[in-house]
């Protein structure tokens, strides 16, 4: 776990310049779902591309990582002029979301199978929660070597049976492998009022 935490704190240190990254796939293309007001996380963060959309889209939002380069980075961002994100250096695994806590959760590239519960039972009434992640069906290199940190094949609808199904696109190696959303999944998922 320590080498797996240093190696995040040297990837977040690395990465140079000060722009806002992109949000995922997942929320770009789906923020017309966004409620028009709440509290939203971005959770394992990394530089909070999510949480700076979340913010721009008028919800009180929070960004949580285990590193503190990451963390420190988005903070710079804030005072640089982004949009309000609260970005604090959090364990989201020993420290998950409390219950009925957010309106809006986001995980993207991020697996930790046993938080799962947890992530449905932090969403309010009503509430989404937007995830993108990797694969084992792969097309390409991208993502993590080891197996255990992708998802098998409709995984994560297992991992998240007391959501309502809202979007979903996992592509596999189906049809022209040249075209499409390879190697990822994408879901919105909406905890039942």
């Amino acid at each position: 776990m320590q080498d797996r935490h240093a190696h995040w704190e040297e990837r977040w240190r690395r990465v140079s310049g000060g722009a806002v990254p992109d949000p995922a796939r997942v929320l770009a293309e789906n923020l017309h779902l966004l409620p028009a007001r709440g509290r939203a996380l971005d959770l394992a963060c990394g530089l909070a591309g999510n949480a700076f959309a979340l913010a721009a889209h008028g919800l009180e939002t929070h960004a949580w990582d285990w590193s503190e380069a990451a963390i420190a980075r988005v903070r710079g961002a804030v005072q640089g002029g982004a949009p309000a994100v609260r970005a604090a250096v959090r364990d989201v695994v020993a420290q998950p979301p409390e219950p009925d806590a957010f309106d809006v959760i986001v995980v993207a590239h991020f697996l930790d199978r046993t938080l799962m519960p947890r992530l449905e039972a932090a969403l309010r009434p009503g509430g989404l929660l937007f995830y993108q992640t990797f694969v084992r069906e792969a097309v390409g290199e991208r993502g993590p070597s080891r197996p255990e940190y992708r998802l098998g094949p409709n995984e994560l609808l297992a991992l998240l049976p007391a959501l309502r199904l809202v979007v979903y696109r996992e592509e596999g190696r189906i049809g022209d492998l040249s075209r499409g959303f390879r190697d990822e999944v994408l879901y919105v998922g909406r905890r039942p009022d």
